[in-house]
């Protein structure tokens, strides 16, 4: 039986991808029976995206599984989802996230736990030492994505923001 280290090893291969086609180096594994069943990276400046985050690509390139599928599945991401990876988590029901880390960019995992789904932060070095290099080697490019979403990746909740 693989652990979630291995997965999460799995996971940043997809970001290095990710890095190598001049992107964000974010990535993400679906997995289901301990078998890893899609992939993906964030595609944002690839493909001229405003959705294509790792998490979204992943579960996209799995393709339309039933709903019981949906609730075997564990999510692996190098970075905290943000609200909309999140919504799409609880919308197909995935049981189980498991995050890399979440010193570096903090997402909606408060709603991914107040819907049932279990949340691991898994606190990898190569995670965090991976993202921030690429925010200091692009300070530009990420400042960019960022204002496009408010500078934050947090929910919003009326004028206040709930990690």
């Amino acid at each position: 039986m693989k652990n979630d280290t291995y997965f999460m090893s799995e996971a940043l291969l997809e970001a290095q991808k990710s890095l190598k086609e001049n992107g964000i180096p974010i990535g993400a594994v679906l997995v289901m029976d301990d078998k890893i069943i899609s992939r993906g990276h964030n595609r944002l400046i690839q493909n001229d995206s405003v959705i294509l985050h790792a998490e979204m690509d992943a579960i996209e390139n799995a393709g339309r599984l039933n709903h019981e599928d949906y609730k075997k599945c564990c999510l692996y991401t190098t970075l905290s989802p943000c609200p909309m990876c999140s919504g799409a988590v609880i919308l197909y029901n995935i049981s189980r996230v498991v995050i890399g880390e979440n010193t570096t960019l903090m997402g909606a995992e408060n709603l991914l736990k107040s819907n049932g789904v279990e949340v691991v932060v898994l606190n990898d070095v190569r995670c965090r030492d991976l993202f921030l290099k690429y925010t200091d080697d692009y300070p530009e490019i990420w400042n960019e994505e960022l204002k496009k979403v408010g500078n934050t990746t947090e929910i919003k909740n009326g004028n206040n923001s709930n990690r």
